[in-house]
């Protein structure tokens, strides 16, 4: 296997009140670089990606129906981790190959930043979620 990451791409944080989340943030010295809305069964979830310097943290609200599983984690929730990669259907092809557990049955596009962006999961051996994601 020839896998190219290039380094961590974002932190993804599901939150329960967006506008909130993006206040704390940009206290701690973030800027929202990207903002947006998806669709998630049936109802409106909001996203936004939060940087500073190198960092990225997607901070993102689930539709109201979906708000009790985030509500009910807790001390907070990183839910991934992603990886940026420069060929995601590659990548894609490489994982799948090596036996790895993957969670998607193709790259997955988004209508995020300027041109979009394709993505996929993978777990690790404790269930964690791996994202690979290139931003076309």
């Amino acid at each position: 296997m020839n896998l190219k990451i290039n380094s961590l791409q974002h932190v993804g944080i599901p939150v329960t009140d967006i506008v909130s989340s993006e206040s704390f943030y940009k206290r701690l010295g973030f800027e929202n670089v990207m903002a947006t809305g998806f669709e998630f069964n049936g109802g409106k979830g909001r996203v936004a990606m939060m940087r500073l310097n190198d960092m990225i943290l997607e901070i993102y609200q689930m539709p109201e129906a979906e708000l009790a599983e985030v509500r009910s984690r807790g001390n907070g929730h990183i839910d991934h981790i992603a990886f940026d990669v420069d060929d995601i259907d590659q990548t894609f092809i490489e994982l799948k190959q090596a036996g790895f557990n993957m969670l998607e049955p193709e790259p997955v596009f988004l209508a995020f930043w300027t041109n979009g962006c394709k993505y996929f999961n993978i777990t690790g051996p404790d269930g964690e979620r791996l994202e690979f994601n290139q931003i076309l």
